[in-house]
């Protein structure tokens, strides 16, 4: 295949990240693991998996960059998991030591890559990619909207009985607690599903989107979510490969959009061959506003915590 994507970070997120790439045929992948034998194993085992799976994907497993030379896309999942009762925050200053490090070494074999971000806490992680790359900010994307997105779509699914195929749903915001679902956005088959259940029942959604991934954190007792974080990206991957021109909600750098400035944040963006193509801006009721200007801030607020 013409096509590259580097996965840094042969974890579960990172090696399901691959499984799904190739899978779709959609690129040739490079996982890079810095532990000596992670990727090769893991990347012999997803070849073995072809013939079965009827794709002609090439895969390597590498602990050094060399092979990722000239990459298209470059997946960082690099960096600790949660374990129960850590916050995102807990992972900040080792992580972000992680981050510079890959992405320093990645973008000096693929300068032209578009930068997906899914380290945790992943709007901070995004500042770091950006600022040791040099990319311009439209080719440095964090993942989690389009994971916050499928959760809440999946919980109002469950709720209603229906197809997750009709359902869709908005949110903004920073990662994490402070994410934003926007109820009178999300739908099923085009009806706002304020229409469709109760309050409380649409609050209990709306909370449980919140803490999705700190409920299953809680469920595994080790390690943290990784099939559908790995999917998030992928459908992003998707979109900047094939130039889909795709709505979706990512955690991108703002320069005044929304009044807000010089921070990533989870909006709605189009996705396609140059990476963020569009910043989509609709008009927020004040509460949605202030809740937005909230979430922003708490990344600020991180980021001078990074600096101590």
């Amino acid at each position: 295949m013409n096509t590259k994507i580097t996965v840094i970070g042969a974890g579960n997120v990172g090696a399901t990240t691959a499984q799904r790439v190739v899978e779709k045929e959609l690129a040739d992948v490079v996982l890079v693991d810095i532990v000596e034998g992670i990727p090769q194993g893991k990347a012999l085992d997803l070849i073995e998996a072809s013939p079965i799976e009827k794709h002609d994907a090439h895969l390597i497993g590498t602990n050094n960059y060399e092979a990722s030379e000239g990459s298209d896309v470059i997946i960082i999942t690099a960096g600790l998991p949660r374990k129960p009762g850590m916050r995102r925050i807990d992972l900040l200053h080792t992580n972000a030591e992680i981050m510079k490090k890959v992405t320093r070494e990645a973008v000096r074999f693929s300068p032209d890559a578009t930068i997906i971000v899914v380290s945790n806490p992943l709007d901070v992680m995004c500042h770091v990619a950006l600022e040791v790359s040099g990319f311009p900010r439209n080719r440095v994307i964090g993942m989690a909207g389009v994971l916050d997105a499928a959760r809440f779509r999946s919980f109002i699914a469950m709720e209603l009985n229906v197809s997750v195929e009709n359902t869709q749903a908005f949110v903004l915001g920073r990662h994490g607690n402070h994410m934003i679902p926007i109820p009178r956005y999300s739908t099923v088959s085009g009806i706002p599903i304020t229409e469709l259940m109760p309050s409380d029942r649409l609050e209990a959604l709306v909370e449980r989107t919140r803490n999705g991934g700190a409920e299953i954190v809680k469920l595994l007792k080790q390690g943290s979510a990784y099939y559908a974080p790995a999917s998030a990206a992928v459908e992003m991957a998707e979109a900047i490969i094939k130039d889909k021109k795709k709505i979706l909600p990512c955690a991108v750098y703002l320069e005044g959009e929304y009044g807000i400035k010089d921070v990533f944040v989870g909006v709605p963006v189009k996705l396609g061959i140059d990476g963020v193509e569009d910043i989509i801006q609709i008009q927020l009721t004040p509460e949605e506003q202030g809740a937005l200007e909230k979430s922003a801030q708490s990344v600020l607020d991180l980021l001078e915590e990074m600096k101590k």
